[in-house]
């Protein structure tokens, strides 16, 4: 991320090799565990809301535990395969990187030799992490939305959209930058699309997710009110 910044701030940037190859096996590894953790996440509020009374069995700290390591070491296991085949490339010039950081397509645009292998590994990875991720947090607000309906009382349907609301906003946005970047072939790649996109998803979204999230919080609410009027109402 500080050498991303660099790259917008500066009028032109330069990276080395083997730095590049780091920021792109970081970039994958975060990219991709921040679509797994929000499909986790949307299991997580199906187990509250659908299966209150099981909750604590069906999301024990084991268990937990064992899904947030498995997202991790699967995400560092996927990244190191697409840095791996980016590394077996021949680059031979002129190597000017359309992109504030290195990212899979543009540098897939550099390579002078074949690069089927890495755009089948691509369509798969995204066939896994974008779409079937996104059907599953479907498949869970589904649920939740048809028991939700079902509750009797305003305030338990209250609770519950409260329960869910900060993470459907969170994966709205996510999803909608990295579909806009990523669902597409290489062949039809465009530079300033992946940038606005690139900006959306490693800058945007994760700072403005610690504000979506914490706005739940009574406390927050309590303590923005004494300086912003407007919180009160």
């Amino acid at each position: 991320m500080p050498k991303a910044l660099k790259g917008l701030v500066s009028e032109k940037s330069f990276i080395s090799y083997g730095d590049c190859m780091a920021q792109l096996y970081f970039l994958t590894w975060s990219a991709s565990s921040e679509l797994l953790l929000l499909t986790v996440m949307a299991y997580d509020r199906y187990a509250a809301i659908c299966h209150p009374l099981h909750y604590s069995i069906m999301m024990s700290k084991a268990f937990y535990s064992m899904l947030a390591t498995g997202v991790w070491v699967l995400c560092a296991f996927n990244s190191a395969i697409h840095t791996g085949l980016m590394l077996r490339l021949n680059f031979c010039g002129p190597n000017v990187i359309t992109h504030f950081f290195c990212e899979v397509p543009p540098l897939l645009l550099l390579s002078c030799s074949s690069t089927y292998v890495n755009s089948v590994m691509i369509v798969l990875a995204d066939a896994f992490y974008d779409i079937l991720n996104f059907l599953m947090t479907l498949v869970s607000y589904g649920f939740i939305i048809s028991s939700i309906l079902k509750m009797r009382t305003s305030g338990g349907k209250q609770k519950a959209f409260s329960t869910c609301s900060s993470h459907l906003i969170v994966v709205c946005m996510y999803y909608t930058a990295v579909f806009y970047a990523y669902i597409s072939p290489v062949s039809s790649y465009s530079a300033e699309k992946s940038k606005v996109a690139g900006v959306l998803y490693t800058m945007l979204s994760p700072t403005l997710n610690p504000l979506i999230y914490t706005l739940r919080n009574k406390e927050v609410k309590a303590a923005l009110a004494k300086f912003f009027p407007f919180f009160r109402s």
